[in-house]
């Protein structure tokens, strides 16, 4: 069985990143290229999917999937309605409530090896039953027993860091001690970028960026107070599509692509 789709983990050392609405951004801008995508909520610490989609209660979650409870085709939502596009997009929601939180934070390592293996299902599942092209995880940062299954069973992982000195530290150690270990394929992005909107400066800091953490950069995002003052309201690609970053997430698109070619 020749399973064409791809899993894509977006994880980061530590919050506050903007790893989160860069996979839903991610997500859109796949759409937008015509690709079918399921984007899941795996940061059960901190869900914040059902938020920016404005879903506050779900027939079942994906703590509903991992329990066992159900399957993933009850647990994942079709929002098609809300893109003009013909490709499809579905979102897996975390619950929120706080009850939730804490007893998906209980979970012992039996419960975690046989969520990875629920994990793991969803490459057959959904990339191979239902069509879909993409799966994005967008992940707890550090080093969560939830990240680490996403990062297993991801196909690349996408680890969103910024310049300042703590995140660079921790993010080259994680690489060096977790994705090593994994011999996992992975990408940078770096976010938040002061000096990235000149060539000059785009070019000094990815060869920075290859020199600190030995991998490719994917991408670096200058720091855009619109986006961070939109507050997640909404999915900037696609309300804005002329706006820098939605040509950024576009080029991204197309290098993933040109890689998984």
């Amino acid at each position: 069985m020749i399973i064409l789709g791809e899993i894509i983990a977006v994880h980061s050392y530590k919050g506050g990143t903007g790893k989160t609405i860069l996979s839903v951004n991610l997500a859109a801008t796949l759409v937008k290229h015509g690709k079918n995508v399921c984007l899941m909520d795996l940061d059960f610490r901190a869900p914040s999917l059902s938020t920016i989609f404005k879903i506050e209660k779900a027939e079942y979650w994906l703590n509903d999937y991992l329990n066992g409870t159900c399957e993933i085709d009850k647990a994942i939502i079709d929002l098609r309605d809300r893109f003009n596009n013909e490709s499809k997009l579905f979102v897996g929601l975390a619950n929120p409530a706080t009850e939730a939180i804490r007893e998906m934070s209980a979970k012992d390592r039996k419960w975690e090896m046989r969520a990875l293996g629920r994990l793991l299902a969803l490459r057959h599942s959904l990339l191979n039953d239902k069509d879909f092209d993409y799966l994005i995880f967008d992940t707890s940062p550090g080093l969560q027993y939830s990240s680490i299954n996403a990062i297993v069973t991801a196909d690349l992982v996408i680890v969103v860091t910024t310049l300042d000195r703590s995140d660079v530290e921790g993010t080259r150690r994680m690489l060096r001690e977790l994705y090593d270990l994994f011999e996992k394929k992975t990408e940078i992005t770096v976010n938040k970028v002061l000096c990235a909107s000149t060539k000059s400066g785009k070019d000094e800091v990815q060869t920075k960026i290859k020199e600190i953490y030995q991998a490719p950069v994917l991408g670096m995002i200058p720091c855009f107070c619109e986006v961070s003052m939109a507050e997640g309201a909404f999915i900037f690609t696609q309300e804005k599509p002329d706006h820098p970053l939605t040509k950024i997430l576009d080029e991204i698109v197309k290098k993933i692509e040109n890689n998984k070619a």
